[in-house]
This record gives C-alpha cells, sequence and structure tokens, in this order.
C-alpha cells in the first residue's frame, strides 16, 4: 500500500552546522541525496527534511526567502510517542544550539514543547493520549 512522505524544504545560513544539529538530535543523513548544497534528514521513514542553502533554495522559487529568525513561514510539529520523549528531544536540541520558544502546553491529554532550530524554523513537538485520539 502507497504511504505519502513529506519532504519539508529549509533555506539554511550554515549548511554544515546545520547537519551538526540536526545529527545531534539523533536524525541521520541521506548521503545519496545530500552534497554541498543540500542535506537529506532523515526524521522517520515517512518524513524527510531537506536542508538547503540559500543558494539552492532559490533555485526553486520566485519568492524572497525569508529570515527565519524574524519571520516565520512555517511552524513543523512532530508527534512524540510519550511525554518523555518530547522532553527529551526539546532538551537534545537546546544542548545542540537550539532556543526553547514559547511556554510548555500541558493539557493533560496533550503535552508539548517547542524549539527554534539554530536557523529560527521552529519545531513543536507533542504528544497526544491516545485513548483523546480514539474519542
Amino acid at each position: 500500500m502507497y504511504q505519502q512522505m513529506i519532504f519539508p524544504n529549509l533555506a539554511v545560513n550554515d549548511l554544515d552546522a546545520s547537519k551538526k544539529f540536526f545529527t545531534e538530535l539523533g536524525y541521520s543523513i541521506n548521503p545519496q541525496f545530500s552534497d554541498e548544497t543540500c542535506a537529506s534528514v532523515v526524521v522517520s521513514e515517512h518524513i524527510v527534511v531537506m536542508l538547503l542553502t540559500k543558494e539552492k533554495y532559490a533555485a526553486f522559487t520566485k519568492k524572497t526567502i525569508v529570515d527565519s529568525t524574524k519571520n516565520t513561514e512555517v511552524l513543523l510539529c512532530l508527534s512524540a510517542e510519550s511525554r518523555e520523549k518530547v522532553d527529551e528531544l526539546v532538551d537534545k536540541a537546546i544542548a545542540a544550539g537550539g532556543t526553547e520558544t514559547g511556554e510548555k502546553q500541558d493539557h493533560g491529554f496533550m503535552y508539548g514543547r517547542a524549539f527554534d532550530d539554530p536557523d529560527g524554523h521552529t519545531w513543536e513537538i507533542m504528544w497526544m493520549d491516545p485513548a483523546a485520539v480514539q474519542g
């Protein structure tokens, strides 16, 4: 059965620094789809984040590339398997050079925290109780 995938493409200021940041979070770089202008970060079987130098990113759009440290173009939200995994990933991100952003969100059945990566892209990490999802 076909499984749809998502490939968010993000413009980055320093490709090597961005690769280091995401590998410190525990993700791998797929060398088959990476070179000196881009890195393919494997988040999961169905999520691959493409980190592109601004020059490479500009080849795909006629729009202005925003400074994501001052403006936002997207909020990236990843699920986690538990509250502890939310904290673990956000704490890793902070230790690797990211910045915690916003307040913890604790609604009992749902828990989340967020961080900005070194380029200012906001990543929200959240856990939701499976019983709440099933209704």
